[in-house]
Parts: structure tokens; sequence; C-alpha cells
């Protein structure tokens, strides 16, 4: 078990300027939901000065994740745009009083960000994807440029280091090879002794979560007894605990589904979305996405959490399905 730091965890519970400012006039996005993180940066800079007067974040990710995109957005606020390009991923890890080595990747997706918001305002161009730069890790899509500058700014010397600063290599293995090559090509150049190591050991899927975006808060996805910052196991995992609950007769079922779907209803709205259950047919739970929830992006993200919790609630495995498709159906049956 990883151990975080109790900024870290105050962080995560209560993240500050989750959202994104009003009206902004700078705005970075990297990562992918893809590639399992994401961040979207918004920034209100004073055109008199440069200053930053207001930061705000949503990001979709682990705890860690949203962790160093509140600290990031603390750290900068009152800066000025040069001064916050001086901003460091260690920066953004010391005020946290320090991130676990497989997480420092997340502070440096906070470095990216921000330096795409400040290439925005000023009208430069600014990608992650790193043209110039051959790709390294297909899995999370990390090229050489990102690897070799953090292996400079961070002063790495392993390919384990290279995985918890960038998660190259974090996921299939096979790019091992090449991140060896730009590692050792760059501790040459710096006179450092570079010696190869065993591959790191694949890091365990964390839970993803999203912060100031339109989609179920953490308090949903994350149970109460659970430390949220560690694995959330799946409805499927909580089924097969959940083997020996008695069967429940329909009308008790119906009404614990009712149950579950109005005690996720208040974290929702807390975004200005809902959640509204329009029918139930067996395995399948038909629900209706309200306000922001109807045209998020992630709202398939948050129909698996629902799913989630209903499986967890119910003990048996069920489907949590659009209204929509269940016009879809009738139609075709008929």
């Amino acid at each position: 078990m990883w151990d975080y730091s109790d900024t870290v965890k105050e962080h995560f519970f209560n993240p500050r300027n989750a959202g994104a400012v009003a009206e902004p006039n700078a705005i970075g996005e990297v990562g992918s939901l893809s590639c399992g993180d994401a961040l979207r940066l918004t920034l209100k800079v004073d055109p008199q000065n440069e200053t930053i007067l207001d930061a705000g974040f949503q990001t979709f990710g682990c705890g860690s994740a949203i962790a160093s995109s509140s600290a990031l957005t603390e750290l900068i606020k009152g800066m000025t745009l040069d001064q916050a390009l001086k901003v460091s991923n260690q920066d953004i890890a010391d005020y946290l009083d320090g991130l676990p080595p497989e997480k420092m990747h997340c502070s440096v997706m906070g470095r990216e960000a921000l330096q795409s918001a400040v290439a925005n305002y000023r009208g430069e161009v600014w990608s992650d994807a790193h043209a110039e730069g051959a790709m390294i890790c297909k899995c999370f899509a990390v090229d050489e440029v990102l690897i070799e500058e953090t292996i400079r700014a961070n002063n790495l010397s392993s390919v384990e280091e290279v995985t918890h600063y960038t998660k190259a290599g974090g996921g299939c293995s096979a790019c091992h090879e090449g991140v060896e090559e730009v590692l050792a090509r760059v501790l040459a150049e710096q006179g450092r002794p570079f010696q190869p190591s065993a591959p790191p050991a694949k890091a365990p899927e964390r839970k993803r979560v999203a912060v100031g975006m339109p989609v179920m808060s953490t308090r949903l996805q994350t149970p109460e007894s659970a430390d949220p910052l560690q694995p959330v196991s799946t409805g499927a995992a909580s089924v097969t605990s959940a083997a020996a609950r008695p069967k429940l007769s329909n009308l008790a079922r119906i009404r614990r589904i009712e149950q579950t779907i109005e005690a996720i209803r208040p974290n929702l709205q807390r975004d200005h979305g809902d959640v509204e259950l329009i029918d139930i047919d067996g395995k399948n739970v038909f629900v209706k996405m309200v306000g922001a929830c109807s045209g998020c992006q992630l709202a398939s993200v948050t129909l698996e959490g629902i799913q989630t919790r209903l499986c967890e609630d119910l003990g048996e495995l069920v489907r949590v399905v659009p209204a929509q498709a269940m016009g879809r159906a009738a139609a075709q049956r008929a």
C-alpha cells in the first residue's frame, strides 16, 4: 500500500479550485481519457501584467492526480505567467508533502497543463504530443522528448523512475528497451553511470474519478469504508463477496434500486446534473441522465459508477442502460 501524506489526502477529499473559472483567457489540456489520466486547466489572466487572477481544474484520474491539480492551482494563483512557468513538478509534489514515487507522473501532468495554458494565452503552439519526438510508449502515448525532458528535470537514473514520472513502461513493458536507450544517452551526456535494471512491475490499476467535471463525485465512486487513494473494488468483486446474501424479492429488489439511485442523485446534483430511474427489466436498469450529465463527455463513466454501486448494493450483476436504448429496443421488438 502506498503511503500518502495528510496533505495529499486533504486535497483529494477537499480539492481547491475544482471546475472551470468563469470566462477564462487561458486553457491548457493534457493527457487523454483513453490513457487513464486527463487534465484541463483554465486561467483568468490580467492582461495588464500577466498575473494569474484565478485558476481552476477539471481532471479525470486517480487521487494523486486530483491532489496534484488542486495543489497546482493554489501554487500559481497570484503569480505572473513567467513565475508560474518556473513551477516544477517537484514543487507540486513538495507542496503536497511528497507523492509516492509511483505517482510522480501526476505532478508532471500538472506542469505540462500549465505550459499548455500559458502557450494558449500567448497564442503559441504547444502540444504534449511532442511531434518531433519518436513515440516510445504506445500504451500511454509517451514520446522520446517527454522522457528526455523528465529525466533531465528530475535527475532520474533508472527505468523504474522514468515509469514513475511518465508512466512509460507501466503497461505492456514492450518499450523498456526504448526507455533504456534514452536514459543511457542522457546519463552519458551528464557523465553519470547507467545500470540496466529489471523491468518494473506493472502498477495496480487505480480507480479513476472525475473532479470539476459534471460527472459523479469522488464520494460516489469511493466507498467511505475504503481508502479513496487505493484500488476500489468493482461491482463484480462485490457480488462475489456477497454471494451468501439472501435473495431479494422482486418488490424488495425494486425498492433497493430506488434507494440506491436516490442516494446517488445528490452527488450529481452538486455538479448541476441528475439521474432518473425510468424502468427495470430483469438485469437491465434503465436510467435517464438529466442536466449537465445528459451531454457530458464522461456520461459513460457516470453510468459505470452507478452500475458498480447497484451491483454492490444488490449483491448481483446488473446492467445500467441509458433510457434511449430502451426506446430503441422497443422499436426493434415492434
